[in-house]
């Protein structure tokens, strides 16, 4: 079966095929790239004119047709233009995930301006930091975010704001219609390759988000990777006998489960679905009722989000009675799939294989790719990395090499790499090394290449995909009075993952609640960084000889039963 994979792996790879491989100079580093890549994502979106007459954005009773949509953008950069918004400027978004959402990103990004995407779960203080981090000249934001800045709004004034989905006229802020009445002409800008396409935050160790610099090449080199694992999968069931050869593939129709501010939803989904002349279908808010309503309503093809999303869609009551004969994946990635759910897709679902991918931020998408029967035998695997990458597993602290089936640090280096973080010199310097990013995974590999994730370095809690930095937490908690020392670590959740977990000790005399801590945490941190599991303790935090809390054993030593 490998064999096989490595054959038609090296086919489509190979000079003169759709995804041969070319070494480029980068940033002063040589990189695999695909030889045939389109040079940026405006003309990627202006190849979809094609599908005009197809569906393209579903939210609830409306419905946007490819040509709408293309109307809108055209209409929407214009506007753009007449802010004063140029090549190299960015435009941030600030909503859920609203139709709106991807008609923005696709007009920001025609105008040669960068997306700066906010998390719709920040609270004031998170917005203003990345506001004045990134300085946006417009964002575009729906009444919910615009809340949520509130007074800091003042803080901001020079930035252009554009609403979307406001009930009634909003002092200073542009109302969505006027903006889309603007002519529909998209200038026909020069766009480089190796410029920002999107700033996405990641929760930073130091207690303040970092920037990442997605690049064109980046965003474009995940698609073709992710267009090299279809074909993979495609190729493989011809040989097989699964496929005629001269079938037509189905046009995608995808749900969209998960932010867009995240490359899982933004990259790894709309875009590729988008390409194809696929349809995205937006949710108000994840319900996996709801889900199996739309799967069988639009004909869903591929539902990929957090693992828990597959396990509630197979575990819910009205699973056996929803037509999901449309699906053909099933997964997701923000954390691996557990071996007993791949078990799960592969027998409950009728036409729809499991698939997983790995990858971060830093990579603009996926590293690896996983499916089908290489899945279900290798169901602790996140698969191989992609042909745009080189991989090697080293020992983290003097970066050589491990043998093959040793645990070491993951590190990868490709077309895919982000350029650096914004304004955050030290963190790029620190992440990516002569172009190599150092993932902060421990990982193996095998004899097959297949990569397996085995630990985490970062002193992180990934939340159901989203990633928590326990400094930040920590730095959150440290604000209060009456707390003389905490350490934040992740507890095991069956649904999320990982949940938020304290250990604490107050200073002597001091009564406050978990309950008044999370009160607290509410006006420092977005709701799911607060933590679910506090403990009390009355003896200092362990620590060890360097002075460090030891997280592990005290998170072994804990019993949820006893937390508050």
């Amino acid at each position: 079966m490998y064999q096989e994979y490595k054959e038609t792996w090296a086919e489509l790879i190979a000079p003169g095929a759709d995804f041969e491989i070319a070494v480029k100079e980068v940033r002063g580093v040589p990189i695999r790239t695909y030889a045939n890549a389109a040079e940026n994502l405006r003309d990627l979106w202006l190849s979809t004119q094609a599908f005009a007459e197809r569906d393209y954005l579903v939210y609830e009773d409306e419905r946007i047709t490819y040509a709408q949509a293309h109307e809108q953008v055209a209409s929407l950069a214009h506007w753009l233009i007449a802010q004063g918004v140029e090549p190299g400027d960015r435009v941030a978004i600030a909503m859920r995930n609203y139709p709106e959402w991807m008609l923005c990103y696709w007009a920001t990004l025609s105008v040669g301006a960068a997306v700066v995407g906010m998390n719709a779960w920040w609270v004031g203080s998170e917005m203003l930091y990345a506001l004045e981090d990134s300085t946006p000249k417009v964002m575009i934001v729906d009444p919910e975010r615009l809340k949520q800045l509130g007074e800091l709004r003042k803080e901001v004034s020079d930035i252009k704001l554009l609403g979307v989905r406001f009930p009634t006229e909003e002092a200073g802020v542009t109302p969505w219609a006027e903006a889309i009445a603007s002519p529909a002409q998209l200038p026909m800008l020069a766009i480089d390759t190796d410029e920002d396409a999107c700033i996405f935050y990641t929760s930073g160790t130091t207690g303040k988000p970092k920037g990442a610099q997605l690049t064109h090449r980046g965003c474009v080199s995940n698609i073709w990777s992710l267009m090299f694992a279809g074909a993979m999968q495609r190729s493989l069931a011809v040989k097989n006998g699964l496929l005629e050869a001269d079938a037509e593939p189905a046009v995608p129709s995808a749900l969209v489960t998960t932010p867009l501010f995240h490359v899982t939803a933004n990259n790894c989904v709309a875009h590729g679905t988008t390409l194809a002349g696929g349809k995205l279908t937006h949710m108000y808010k994840w319900d996996a009722g709801v889900a199996l309503e739309l799967i069988e309503k639009e004909k869903i093809t591929a539902v990929s989000g957090v693992p828990v999303m597959a396990r509630e869609i197979i575990s819910h009551p009205n699973f056996a009675t929803t037509d999901t004969s449309t699906l053909l994946t099933l997964g997701g990635g923000g954390a691996q799939l557990q071996p007993d759910l791949v078990g799960k897709i592969e027998d409950e679902v009728a036409t729809a294989r499991p698939n997983t991918g790995y990858g971060m931020t830093e990579t603009c998408g996926i590293i690896t790719s996983i499916s089908a029967d290489h899945f279900v035998d290798k169901p602790a695997s996140c698969g191989p990395a992609m042909p745009a990458f080189e991989s090697k597993v080293v020992n983290p602290d003097s970066g050589i090499e491990v043998p093959l089936g040793e645990a070491g640090e993951l590190w990868v280096r490709g077309g895919h790499v982000i350029r650096g973080y914004l304004n955050r010199e030290d963190a790029t310097a620190e992440s990516i090394v002569d172009g190599w990013l150092r993932t902060g995974d421990m990982a193996k590999k095998d004899e097959d290449d297949f990569i397996f994730i085995v630990d985490r370095i970062k002193d992180m809690v990934l939340r159901g995909g989203e990633n928590i930095y326990c400094a930040e937490v920590e730095s959150a908690i440290f604000d209060h009075e009456d707390v003389a020392e905490c350490t934040v670590f992740g507890v095991l959740d069956d649904r999320l993952g990982e949940e938020v977990g304290v250990a604490l000790l107050l200073k002597p005399g001091a009564t406050t609640t978990a309950d008044e801590l999370r009160s607290h945490c509410a006006g420092k941190l977005a709701k799911f960084k607060i933590p679910r599991y506090f403990w009390f303790m009355t003896q200092a935090l362990p620590r060890n000889a360097s002075g460090k809390f030891l997280k592990r054993e005290l998170r072994d030593s804990l019993d949820i039963a006893n937390s508050f």
